[in-house]
């Protein structure tokens, strides 16, 4: 008896259309999945550019009916002059006299990495950068005389949350403000140096 196999032309050559394609597709899904990584940091990279240069040219509103301008909703805004809620800080106090308590500030604002932006008898307005992006955070200063303190506000220009950056701003500037008044207690206004801000003696 003879037995007679046949094989089907078709699935025979879909088969070995399988086969022959099979490499090509596996070395086109790497390639689709790693311009997928590739691209996604790139994106992310580009939408932050694009914000730090949005940023860059809004300004803060000032002063307003003699108080400094009240925090957004948006969690990336702290003052002083916020009654209540999570936008609230403590203000600036001083001991010694106005004139040596503003000398201390831009100390302290220069001395964190800020650049003064606005400087009056009243009101100080500075600028922070952070490192990578560039981004920028606007941060203000109102001299109330008549209670002895400095009041502040610090806001993100962008973004929604701040997670506590600017919070922790005003901390260490904080810090670096009652140090710089403990240098200068024992020194009277003469003796500092209103062009460069730094106390002329020893």
């Amino acid at each position: 008896m003879i037995v007679s196999v046949r094989s089907n032309p078709q699935n025979s050559t879909d088969y070995r259309h399988s086969i022959s394609c099979s490499p090509g597709t596996e070395v086109d899904e790497m390639i689709a999945k790693t311009s997928m990584y590739l691209l996604i940091p790139a994106l992310i990279v580009l939408a932050m550019f694009v914000v730090s240069c949005a940023s860059q040219g809004k300004r803060p509103l000032g002063m307003t009916n003699g108080k400094l301008a009240p925090c957004p909703a948006r969690p990336n805004c702290v003052s002083s002059e916020d009654d209540a809620g999570p936008s609230r800080i403590e203000p600036l106090t001083f001991t010694g006299t106005p004139e040596t308590a503003w000398v201390c500030l831009k100390r302290a604002i220069q001395g964190n990495g800020g650049t003064i932006e606005r400087e009056g008898s009243d009101y100080i307005w500075a600028i922070f950068k952070t490192r990578l992006f560039r981004f920028v955070d606007d941060i203000e200063f109102r001299m109330d005389l008549k209670n002895e303190v400095i009041h502040v506000r610090s806001a993100s220009r962008v973004g929604y949350s701040d997670f506590g950056v600017n919070r922790r701003r005003v901390g260490a500037l904080r810090l670096i403000f009652s140090q710089e008044q403990n240098k200068l207690a024992d020194k009277s206004v003469e003796d500092i140096n209103p062009a460069c801000n730094t106390y002329v003696g020893d």
